[in-house]
């Protein structure tokens, strides 16, 4: 083939090197506007595992980049006159002049023209000139061929909210440093690594307002680096900082990141085919490194998908469709660890440990395991300082001083809310189970609820409880509106008592618009065939268009009969001995839809504003407030995300919480969704809790973080970095009643509580588990079939 790449970077420069090597006989020109020696910027960053791909890649190159690396293993986090350190993260960084120079020599090893200083204006005129039956557009983040053919990339470039400036220093740093500073203003922070002998990288970063208030629009290059200087003096120990940007002037050095994403990644002139790679097709922020490790792994995917491909057709829809998942997920956590940087003020009031270990999982790509793993010492010390603040707050001995426990899993500490101490993190999640006869919760819920909190969990929670007859979602859901549902309930929440030591909870709540449905496994969502009730809500609408129900907009009346209800059923709660109570303000069902824009479309003093949609559940909250134990603790679940244009925001959830804790709510459940059948969701592990992160650390209100939690490692790691103060586990909790007990026996944690009947299935675990260890320990060098076979065996 004759292929030409528009733009010189690390994209561009290995897909040719990869391809000439792969096929000496392709006719390969590289066209970059810049001189050899030009670049901006100073160091990037590779992992470990980049390096490793590297060397499969092409030794050639691979062995002169390792040479000029700089390796680090530790992160020093600097913040409140503290420093957190943490080992093992095996980190390398390198020069980008450097980098660039190496791909360029083997490049021009392999055969490969390089032509340098000239702009390409025109793709099509460039690869007519050269033939060419494939062009590359590496051509970076202002991509103008992203831009000539946007109709067919459909890319989304999205500015984001943080000024950052790319600066050098000669001081030399031993350890990946990030540092934040407080000023009047509000935070700064620095991203500080070493790349050379005697160089390092030194990013200054702050959020939008924050540069402003301080006065950096005005200052010249000279003053706004004077200014960081100053700022991080403690860092620079009297070296100074560097710019290689001088052809900009005054605050042009100040820039915003530009979030890029595109939905396609190949163009077709004719039989021509344009190709999207690196920044040009996708960026990853900086502060996990990523976006050269990118452009690198994208070119070394397109070389692979043309080696096995016979037509240019399949190995680019191959590589689109492979690289385009791997792309996504590190955007994903990229994106996660960008939030991080823009909101530091979210996080500032913690202390320096979980502040720390908070930066250092921002992404939720590393886990508390992969921290153990990386540097064990460091995390069993954090684990023994964050068990100690929760014993001290929960009003319990310490670590130390039970049972001669040495450390404590952050989900095993314990958890209090008014006068309820909950043992460890861990809630079952309040699920359908669609098996109560006319309201009674029966023998299945007693198994089905007492299994759970013998499982392990600190609190169980039955599934929503309808507050009459007709709130309910289905006949088959459970009530509190009898007498026969609190003789019922208090039966089963009695022998939560008697035979373990977990709380057990009740969710109230009312169905509205989403009511006189049948049984999920009969048709989910669809109407009765008969004997439906008729439906109110915030305001008349049909939850399934042309399907559903028609429901009418609640009278003052209703409000005040339903209002009843609730307080009614708080009452038999309490009457049952339920510890803890939940209202349910999500989902689309009654109260929820009081307060999502999408059905409450009222023109009197209950729609219209945030607040004024807000007035009724807490209205109908405060009156259940007044009637629950004072000593027991009322959250309420939120759909803090409406994922439909013009719904719900998490912004909007941060202030839904501040009223219901004003009103007197001690938790906000943090859920989202199933307001609206226009729903697009972005799903993923833990793809919920940053609502909960948000509320916690915003609205200063404990939260419980709920959805695609399946992990041990989840919930350790969402404790641990403060953002959630409860893990809900639903589904994982179904296929297993005793899922705590198994999931912290399977990390190697065995001092847990089980009960006395399950002793000998710990035992077998306990043994099953070491086995596990052995043979891993012992088949390092076997196949993934022979190290099953073996496990068979045993």
């Amino acid at each position: 083939m004759n292929i030409v790449c528009i733009g010189g970077g690390p994209a561009g420069l290995y897909f040719s090197l990869l391809m000439k090597k792969q096929n000496p006989s392709h006719d390969i020109v590289v066209v970059e506007r810049n001189r050899p020696y030009d670049t901006f910027g100073w160091g990037v960053v590779f992992s470990d595992q980049t390096l490793g791909n590297l060397s499969l890649a092409d030794e050639e190159s691979a062995r002169a980049i390792l040479q000029s690396f700089n390796h680090w293993d530790d992160i020093d986090i600097f913040f409140k006159d503290e420093r957190i350190t943490s080992g093992g993260h095996g980190f390398c960084g390198i020069g980008r002049k450097r980098l660039l120079n190496i791909l360029q020599r083997r490049c021009e090893e392999l055969g490969v023209q390089l032509i340098f200083e000239c702009d390409v204006e025109d793709d099509q005129q460039i690869a007519a000139a050269y033939q060419a039956d494939l062009v590359i557009a590496s051509d970076g983040l202002n991509s103008r061929i992203r831009k000539r053919y946007a109709a067919t990339f459909q890319p989304q470039v999205e500015a984001r909210r943080c000024r950052f400036v790319w600066l050098g220093t000669r001081k030399k740093f031993d350890a990946f440093t990030f540092a934040f500073k407080q000023t009047e203003h509000g935070w700064f922070q620095a991203h500080i690594y070493q790349y050379d002998a005697d160089t390092s990288t030194f990013i200054v970063e702050t959020p939008e307002e924050v540069w402003r208030n301080s006065g950096l629009e005005q200052m010249t290059q000279e003053e706004g680096i004077a200014f960081c200087e100053r700022l991080f003096a403690d860092q620079l120990d009297g070296h100074g900082l560097m710019s290689n940007a001088s052809h900009l002037r005054g605050s042009a050095m100040w820039i915003t990141f530009p979030r890029v994403a595109c939905a396609q990644w190949v163009h077709w002139n004719g039989a021509t085919p344009v190709v999207l790679m690196g920044d040009a097709a996708h960026s990853a922020h900086y502060s996990i490194g990523s976006g050269t490790k990118l452009a690198l792994e994208d070119a070394i995917e397109l070389a692979r998908c043309f080696g096995k491909h016979a037509t240019a057709r399949d190995a680019l829809e191959a590589y689109q469709d492979a690289r385009a998942l791997e792309v996504l997920k590190l955007q994903g956590a990229a994106r996660n660890s960008m939030e991080w940087f823009e909101n530091v003020e979210r996080y500032s009031a913690m202390e320096a440990p979980q502040f720390a270990y908070s930066m250092l999982t921002r992404s939720q790509r590393l886990s508390h395991e992969n921290l153990r793993l990386r540097d064990a010492a460091y995390v069993a010390g954090f684990e023994e300082w964050i068990a100690r603040r929760a014993c001290e707050q929960a009003g319990v001995a310490a670590p130390s001083q039970r049972q001669g426990q040495s450390q404590m899993l952050p989900m095993l500490t314990p958890f209090r809310l008014r006068a309820v101490t909950l043992k460890n993190r861990i809630v079952v999640s309040p699920m359908a189970q669609y098996s109560a006869v006319d309201g009674v919760a029966g023998d299945y819920h007693l198994v089905h609820l007492g299994a759970r909190a013998m499982g392990g969990a600190g609190l169980v929670f039955a599934e929503m409880t309808c507050v009459s007859a007709d709130a309910r979602i289905t006949p088959a859901c459970p009530g509190m509106y009898t007498p026969e549902h609190t003789a019922a309930w208090t039966r089963i929440v009695d022998f939560v008592h008697a035979n373990t030591s977990a709380k057990i909870a009740i969710q109230l709540g009312h169905a509205g618009a989403k009511g006189s449905t049948r049984v999920m496994w009969e048709g989910i969502d669809q109407p009765l065939a008969d004997g439906n009730w008729p439906l109110v809500s915030a305001s008349s609408q049909q939850y399934l268009e042309g399907v559903s129900q028609v429901s009418r907009a609640a009278t003052e009346e209703d409000m005040a009969r339903i209002e009843a209800d609730f307080v009614r059923a708080t009452r038999a709660a309490s009457q049952a001995g339920f510890d803890w109570l939940e209202l349910h303000c999500a989902h689309g069902y009654l109260l929820s839809s009081f307060i999502s824009p999408l059905t409450n479309y009222r023109q009197d003093a209950y729609g219209g504003s945030l607040e004024n949609r807000c007035r009724y559940p807490l209205r109908v909250f405060r009156a259940m407030r007044a009637a629950w134990p004072a000593d027991k603790p009322i959250s309420v679940r939120i759909s803090a995300h409406d994922w439909v244009e013009g719904g719900i925001t998490p912004d909007d959830a941060v202030q839904i919480a501040r009223l219901f804790k004003d009103a007197g709510a001690d938790l906000i459940d943090c859920s989202s969704g199933q307001v609206s059948k226009q729903e697009k969701p972005v799903y993923g592990r833990m793809f919920q809790t940053p609502f909960a992160d948000r509320v916690r650390n915003e609205a200063g209100i404990a939260t419980m973080a709920v959805g695609a939690i399946f992990e041990a490692d989840h919930a350790n790691s969402i404790i641990a970095a403060g953002r959630a103060d409860l893990c809900a586990v639903g589904r994982p909790h179904l296929a297993n009643p005793a899922w705590t007990l198994t999931e912290t026996a399977r990390i190697g944690f065995a001092a847990v509580e089980w009960p006395k009947q399950y002793r000998p299935a710990k035992l077998q675990l306990e043994r099953n588990l070491e086995r596990e260890r052995q043979l891993a320990a012992a088949g390092a060098g076997l196949t993934p079939q022979q190290v099953a076979a073996k496990l068979l065996e045993s």
